[in-house]
């Protein structure tokens, strides 16, 4: 691969081409992916570039723009104990996991900024839900996978 052309937060570049390169992956569960940062449109194009010529992931999923913070103060996504250089607060890698049957959040796994999200529990915890939508009595134990 490519060395990147911006300084983008290599985390989040790792992330979001992980889950590019992993986009079969999330069909095949009938999941669909939607990233979130607190950037602009612009900032968006040249950062899938960056993704791809760091990670090779094609970035075909939606990018939402949250540049004025208003969602990600809505969330509960930003950090106050951890700030930009800036003095911004860093804000938290979080996954929402929409339950299948109802489409309200039945899963939120937040990270610290410093640290990149496990792609492999996602699968674990979509496939958990899955299951236990088709048949409520069935519940996965610690580890299960």
């Amino acid at each position: 691969h490519q060395q990147p052309t911006q300084d983008f937060t290599p985390v989040c570049t790792t992330e979001l081409g992980e889950a590019a390169n992993r986009a079969q992956a999330f069909e095949d569960r009938n999941v669909k992916i939607v990233g979130f940062s607190c950037n602009g449109p612009e900032s968006h194009r040249q950062w899938i570039k960056d993704i791809q010529a760091a990670t090779g992931g094609q970035v075909s999923f939606p990018l939402l723009c949250d540049p004025s913070r208003t969602l990600a103060v809505a969330l509960c996504l930003l950090d106050a104990t951890n700030r930009t250089a800036a003095g911004a607060c860093m804000v938290v890698r979080s996954v929402f996991i929409l339950h299948p049957q109802t489409h309200r959040v039945g899963f939120v796994l937040t990270y610290p900024a410093s640290c990149g999200r496990s792609f492999d529990e996602i699968f674990r915890v979509v496939e958990s839900l899955q299951r236990s939508a088709a048949r409520p009595a069935v519940m996965t134990p610690a580890n299960w996978y």
